[in-house]
């Protein structure tokens, strides 16, 4: 095979990586470190996801630093549309920052904000909320880099209950969670060889809520504590070129302590992976190794009549001294063999088909970024993990430059971020907080545009779940549960002139618990917003949106909510 050939395969490999979003199963497939971009006339510009890569080995050459605080006062109303219709009124008052960075050694944004409810009437209690979101990368050393992100948002705790989008201050079955990681990673090249190593350590935190009504002949289950989880991988490989194909040899350990019922999940594989160019810009891969999973619980403590016995805030006491329950088990070879096409810088395309976890696996991604106008992604993913290293996993897969927004109704973030490049959501990862690990399945797909004034992102996804809960502890109703959930999230907004700015958002989700007599549900809803200065750092908001939500078998709730605002930036 000539080294021409070769050669120019491996730029549009190479070049590929840069606009490439593999989900968390992925990253050890990886042969390439931080390889330069080909160098094509008709190259389109580097997205934001690729800028944020490059950052950690000292990347943008415009040093970009905004700190904006501010604060903020609200008047809103909500209505009840069906059933008694119902009027409540309530303010809001809050403080926030909102911050981004770009330097040649750091790239960081974060988004953050604290908020105070005064409610006037029985049915809005006076509540505290902190959500925000950050994601940050910095260069230490040559090669060396240390990546930190976090979240602080809202959530459904029970999947059965109440399904609302807009997590409005009368909403039942809704906790605050909060996620954190950090860690180093290091890139370097020997010779022709590629050497890459990471590792993360993460916490995350779930507070106790009340779920609400659930549908008759449904009991309530326990939600997730906190966990500490660590992730650690290292890669050695090489590019096509000295050799007609390219290999990579990858290591991994994963493990994750969760407080509720003191759950472990521990997981490690060493696989070896080789590239086989078929044409410049088509290649076969395929990967074969070892990997050992294991998922175990200890008991809870019970009562006389041998049920388990609850805390305050409706957690199992765990039973320390019991041994502990296999929950989900797996120990053998692993495997899996595909394509990679990777024409231009723009475009990369990868599927795969394979076995692991004991059963057949199929993931790949899809990535196009025709112009720096407009970006599209699609992945299909498949992972093993606990609720606290899903949330830590969706976290370190974000860019660390993005678009994120708030319902301009509640101030929580929306679950779905946008860049050049496309999209990212934290949908699968927060629509339920249940203490059982999980295999997750599923597809997402995002779009991104940018013309003629306007600005939009459109996100898709499906994804199913199968609980892995011990069938002889205190929740055998999980183990081997299936439940599905389908979602959406858009916007559209405008600059109508220097001054002011009107923005739409649209979201649903569809949601099948799988538990058995309980009935299918699903939310929807829309809200369109308009900004306006009024003098230097003082702006004026004005709000409107709807909401539905309906379970199977049920009247559907419909509510009608507005805001007025005005908000000061520092």
């Amino acid at each position: 095979m000539p080294k021409s050939f070769l050669s120019q395969f491996k730029s549009i490999l190479c070049a590929g990586i840069a606009v490439s979003a593999f989900p968390a199963i992925t990253q050890a497939q990886q042969l390439a470190p931080e390889w330069e971009p080909m160098e094509a006339a008709d190259s389109a510009p580097v997205s934001e996801a690729s800028e944020g890569s490059k950052s950690r080995g000292g990347g943008s050459d415009r040093p970009k630093v905004e700190v904006t605080p501010y604060i903020e006062a609200t008047q809103v109303v909500l209505g009840e549309l069906t059933g008694g219709g119902e009027v409540l009124t309530y303010s809001t008052v809050a403080v926030g920052l909102d911050t981004s960075v770009q330097t040649r050694r750091a790239e960081a944004q974060v988004n953050v904000r604290y908020e105070r409810v005064i409610g006037y009437d029985s049915n809005v209690d006076d509540q505290d909320t902190v959500t925000g979101i950050a994601r940050g990368s910095a260069a230490i050393a040559r090669g060396l880099s240390i990546d930190v992100g976090g979240v602080a948002t809202r959530s459904r705790i029970d999947g059965r209950g109440a399904a609302a989008n807009s997590f409005f201050p009368t909403t039942d079955n809704v906790t605050q969670v909060y996620s954190v990681y950090t860690g180093p990673s290091y890139t370097t090249q020997i010779g022709e060889l590629g050497l890459n190593a990471s590792y993360r350590a993460g916490y995350t935190k779930v507070e106790s809520k009340e779920v609400g009504s659930l549908p008759p002949g449904q009991q309530p289950l326990a939600s997730f504590d906190e966990s500490v989880s660590h992730s650690a991988n290292v890669s050695l490989g090489m590019q096509p070129g000295t050799l007609p194909f390219g290999w990579a040899v990858n290591a991994g350990y994963d493990r994750e302590d969760a407080d509720q019922l003191d759950q472990r999940f521990e997981g490690a594989y060493v696989r070896g992976d080789v590239t086989v160019p078929v044409t410049q810009t088509l290649a076969l891969v395929g990967g074969v190794g070892y990997e050992k999973v294991q998922i175990s619980e200890r008991d809870a403590v019970r009562d006389a009549g041998g049920a388990p016995i609850l805390d305050a805030n409706g957690r199992y006491v765990t039973n320390q001294g019991s041994p502990r329950l296999l929950s989900f088990e797996t120990d053998g070879i692993i495997w899996d063999a595909g394509i990679l096409w990777r024409p231009s810088n723009r475009t990369s395309f990868e599927a795969r088909y394979g076995h692991r976890y004991g059963s057949d696996t199929y993931y790949g991604s899809f990535n196009y970024q025709p112009n720096e106008r407009m970006g599209i992604n699609v992945s299909a993913y498949d992972t093993v993990s606990g609720f606290g290293s899903s949330l830590n996993d969706s976290l370190a897969e974000m860019p660390t430059q993005f678009r994120s927004s708030r319902n301009p109704l509640t101030g929580d973030l929306n679950n779905c971020g946008f860049t050049q490049a496309g999209g990212f959501c934290l949908n699968n990862a927060l629509r339920s907080t249940s203490s059982a690990a999980f295999r997750a399945r599923g597809v997402s797909a995002s779009v991104s545009t940018k013309s003629g004034g306007w600005d939009s992102g459109l996100a898709v996804g499906y994804d199913r779940r199968k609980y892995l809960a011990s069938g002889l502890g205190a929740q055998p109703v999980l183990a081997g549960l299936v439940d599905e959930n389908y979602y959406l999230a858009g916007f559209l907004g405008r600059d109508l002139d220097r001054r002011s700015r009107v923005e739409t958002n649209v979201y649903g989700n569809y949601t099948d618990p799988g538990f058995a007599l309980a009935p299918d549900a699903y939310g929807f809803g829309a809200n369109a917003a308009y900004y306006r200065q009024l003098w230097r750092g003082l702006s004026l908001s004005a709000a409107a949106g709807i909401d539905s939500y309906k379970q199977e078998e049920f009247d559907s709730e419909v509510t009608a909510s507005a805001l007025l605002g005005l908000r000061y930036s520092f």
